[in-house]
């Protein structure tokens, strides 16, 4: 069968004795290759049959970023800090969502366009797919992953367990101990992250968690609507909640307002992402601040060291959060 247009490249290193960093760069047109090696790796390539993409010969490379879709404050800025990352160095970011074709054929897309390789933001890789990245050396990188990737595959994200305790800590400065808790899928490496975040901040305090405070959910806003509901009809409400995103940090707002409740004179609220309509909410969200552009510019900075056969610096990158106070926090009643 024959090999993909990475496991190509890997077929030529073994046939010329040389690495897939070294058969990159002859790929990329870069110099610091000897002319006798070049020579080499050169008829391997057309023995092989392996054709440049014309983004190599005539253009910019092309880098393929593919969210699970494209709906939601927090896509919008992970995009804007890829395209800006991507520009930085000369490439073009072309879009994709798995909610309308698989990865493994994303993957083959990938190939097929000669991506200089694939962005994968919030998505599951199954056990397969993993494999098809490691063996054929298709440079991927992930953002946010669902699942632990293994470590050959690099991920990027932020300091979740600590932007979560940040969060609840300053609830807690401000006198809350009844705190409610929208968290994140069960399966989600971020969302578990953030929710042990807000645990460890109530063990601190000496607070034990009530799981009746705690309302697992889709980082979506219909779904925090309910869970928030949910929590103000409970015989003791929370005076404070945590969302672990501005999608159910919004959906958190309109429960409130549906059952009277004022923000934050009556429940005080704190979300974790800070995209644009944090600021824009009504009050503005105080919230856990996400650095998007530099996880966007790192992400692609790293996909093109992968491209070009360099070894990248640590297969786990996280970034620092930040929270940022405005409105929609206060003193308990």
């Amino acid at each position: 069968m024959k090999a993909g247009r990475h496991g190509l490249i890997s077929e030529v290193a073994r046939a010329a004795q040389v690495s897939v960093s070294t058969v990159s760069k002859v790929v990329h047109g870069r110099r610091d290759v000897g002319d006798a090696t070049r020579a080499r790796v050169e008829a391997l390539l057309a023995e092989f049959g392996f054709e440049r993409a014309g983004a190599e010969v005539n253009g910019p490379r092309q880098v393929l970023t593919v969210f699970r879709d494209l709906a939601g404050p927090y896509t919008l800025e992970v995009v804007r800090g890829i395209v800006t990352g991507a520009a930085e160095v000369g490439a073009h970011a072309v879009i994709g969502m798995t909610n309308r074709q698989p990865i493994s054929r994303w993957l083959d897309e990938c190939e097929a366009m000669g991506a200089a390789g694939m962005i994968l933001v919030i998505s599951m890789l199954a056990e397969q797919d993993q494999q098809r990245i490691v063996d054929q050396h298709i440079p991927v990188v992930l953002v946010d992953p669902l699942s632990e990737p293994v470590i050959e595959i690099p991920s990027i994200g932020v300091t979740n367990w600590k932007g979560g305790r940040t969060a609840v800590e300053h609830l807690l400065g401000l006198g809350h101990r009844r705190i409610g808790m929208l968290a994140g899928r069960p399966h989600s490496v971020a969302g578990a992250a953030r929710l042990h975040g807000y645990r460890a901040a109530l063990d601190e305090a000496g607070i034990a968690a009530d799981p009746a405070l705690i309302k697992s959910s889709d980082f979506d806003f219909e779904e925090a609507v309910e869970a928030t509901t949910e929590l103000l009809a409970l015989p003791q409400p929370p005076t404070a909640v945590f969302a672990a995103s501005d999608a159910q940090a919004l959906g958190a707002l309109e429960a409130a307002r549906r059952a009277g409740r004022r923000v934050p004179d009556d429940l005080s609220l704190v979300s974790f992402d800070d995209t644009a309509v944090a600021a824009m909410a009504s009050p503005p969200l105080t919230a856990v601040c996400q650095p998007f552009e530099d996880m966007g510019r790192i992400a692609v900075q790293t996909l093109i060291q992968l491209a070009e056969g360099r070894t990248v610096p640590a297969p786990r990158v996280e970034l620092t959060t930040r929270l940022v106070v405005r409105e929609s926090t206060g003193p308990p009643r």
